[in-house]
C-alpha cells in the first residue's frame, strides 16, 4: 500500500482531531472507542497508531482543539464590541443558551468535558489540557474587562466562568424538566444585570 504524503498525513490527523473533539464532548471520553474516532473522522481504524501514541493523547489533542475553537468563536463574537458589558453580553447569551445546552459536541469543553476530566487520573495528558484551556477561557474573558486591576479582572473572569459552565451542566442534567430552562435564565440574569440592557437615553 502506497505512503500517504506529509499533506495527506496532516489533513487526516486534523480530521481525526476534529471529529474526535465533537464525539468525547457529545459521549464522553470513555464512551466513544477509537474505532468510533476513526470512523467519524472518514478513516480506518489501522491507520490511528501512525498519529497518536494512544487513545489518552488523542483525548488531550482533541481537548485542547476543542478550547481553542471556543475562544476563537469569542473572539469573533466579540469583535468590534463597543465596551466590556456588550462582549460579555454576546458570549453569556450564546454560552447560556438551549441551543448550548442541547448541543455539547459542538459546545464549550469546559462544561462538556468537566466531569469526564475530574474523573481521569491526574497523570493523563487529557487534564494538562483541560487546565490550559481553562486558563485560557479565563484569560480571554478576563481581557474583555480592561480595568486597570489585572487580578480583579482574573478574580471577576473565574467567577463568572464558573457560574457559566455550572449554570450549563446543570441545564444539561435536568434538560427534560422547565428547571433546566429557569437555570439558564437565572443565569443570565445574574450576569446581565437589567440595567445593563437598558437603552440609552
Amino acid at each position: 500500500m502506497p505512503r500517504v504524503s506529509r499533506q495527506q498525513a496532516e489533513k487526516n490527523r486534523a480530521a481525526i482531531e476534529e471529529a474526535s473533539a465533537r464525539l468525547i464532548r457529545e459521549q464522553g471520553i470513555k464512551g466513544v472507542s477509537v474505532a468510533d474516532l476513526m470512523a467519524a473522522a472518514g478513516l480506518t481504524h489501522g491507520g490511528f497508531y501512525g498519529h497518536f501514541e494512544s487513545k489518552d493523547a488523542l483525548a488531550a489533542a482533541a481537548c485542547a482543539k476543542a478550547f481553542a475553537a471556543s475562544r476563537e468563536r469569542w473572539r469573533e463574537r466579540t469583535a468590534g464590541m463597543a465596551d466590556a458589558s456588550a462582549a460579555l453580553r454576546v458570549i453569556v447569551e450564546a454560552y447560556l443558551s438551549p441551543r448550548a445546552r442541547d448541543n455539547a459536541g459542538s459546545s464549550c469543553p469546559a462544561a462538556s468535558l468537566a466531569v469526564d476530566v475530574a474523573r481521569e487520573s491526574a497523570d493523563k495528558p487529557v487534564r494538562r489540557s483541560y487546565v490550559d484551556g481553562i486558563q485560557g477561557l479565563v484569560s480571554s474573558l478576563a481581557a474583555l474587562y480592561g480595568s486597570g486591576d489585572a487580578a480583579a479582572d482574573r478574580e471577576r473572569a473565574l467567577v463568572e466562568l464558573s457560574l457559566m459552565v455550572g449554570a450549563l451542566l446543570m441545564a444539561r442534567a435536568t434538560a427534560a424538566d422547565p428547571i433546566s430552562d429557569q437555570i439558564l435564565d437565572a443565569a443570565r440574569r445574574h450576569l446581565l444585570p437589567a440595567d445593563d440592557t437598558s437603552p440609552t437615553p
